[in-house]
């Protein structure tokens, strides 16, 4: 009887951490669902967002192409009250001109601190302000022949100029953009190497006890290679040994004509990987 009554609470103490451990899993994955939907949420959004200010931008567009097309046609006319209409369309091209810069700028925050890496959007941007470059141009255009005529808009003078400012400030913000770009990109793809005896490494620093690259050693040892083009290193040795650690299977180490050992990098990105250091003790 006691066995029986021993077993059955055995039998109820494992039903119930069973039971236990069940609810736990279930907590945990729907707070992870939680946790997914939250994101998922926010990322909706911001897409959202997003969505609307490129179409507030492109209605934007739209709506001056149809001023211009007013201005076009009131300037065949005559008299003070056509001027008047093409001095107010102007005014409100311009004026749409500077909401859409600011959306433009808006776009380009958002998209700089969202979690949503879209090279697409990026794009669409870049496309948008050349957008506004051209049409910038043709209301200059537009100006000019409207002056011709003497129907002068002086109290858009100011606007205009401002605007001209803004455009230039984004060239010049676009280049120094790509100007960062290509730093980061030739940094990115920078290495160094060097070889020699051991007697000359240890007198770099560069082979201290043993170890290496550890310490201030003389970095200006070393010779600085692209890894995108430089993809053989001839050591100039019959004898040839990596000191530092680099993933086998990217390089390959042969003798030439010569007996001399040549490094041949295979996969310079694997390569890499480990290190932008590559040292080679020689004999």
């Amino acid at each position: 009887m006691k066995k029986f009554l021993f077993f059955a609470l055995s039998a109820l103490m494992l039903v119930a951490c069973k039971d236990s451990v069940n609810t736990q899993e279930t907590a945990d994955l729907n707070q992870r669902i939680d946790s997914l939907t939250r994101v998922n949420v926010q990322k909706d959004n911001e897409i959202n967002d997003m969505l609307e200010t490129l179409n507030s931008v492109e209605e934007g567009f739209r709506a001056i192409n149809e001023a211009q097309g007013r201005v076009t046609l009131e300037r065949r006319g005559e008299g003070a009250n056509a001027n008047e209409r093409i001095k107010e369309n102007m005014q409100f091209i311009q004026q749409t001109m500077n909401e859409n810069k600011e959306l433009i700028n808006k776009l380009r925050l958002r998209v700089r601190e969202s979690s949503i890496a879209s090279e697409q959007l990026r794009k669409t941007i870049e496309n948008l302000t050349a957008q506004m470059v051209e049409k910038e141009n043709e209301l200059k255009v537009l100006r000019d022949e409207l002056a011709a005529k003497d129907i002068h808009i002086a109290e858009l003078d100011e606007q205009v100029t401002q605007l001209n400012e803004d455009v230039i400030e984004l060239k010049d913000d676009k280049a120094r953009k790509e100007e960062t770009i290509s730093q980061q990109d030739k940094d990115l793809n920078t290495a160094w190497y060097v070889f020699g005896t051991k007697r000359e490494l240890k007198e770099q620093k560069i082979l201290q006890s043993g170890e290496v690259l550890q310490g201030n050693f003389n970095k200006n040892y070393f010779t600085k290679i692209d890894i995108r083009v430089d993809k053989e290193i001839k050591l100039m040795s019959r004898d040839a040994k990596l000191l530092t650690n680099h993933p086998a299977g990217s390089y390959t180490l042969n003798r030439d004509a010569n007996k001399q050992y040549v490094l041949r990098i295979t996969n310079p990105q694997q390569f890499w990987s480990t290190s932008k250091y590559l040292v080679v003790q020689v004999k």
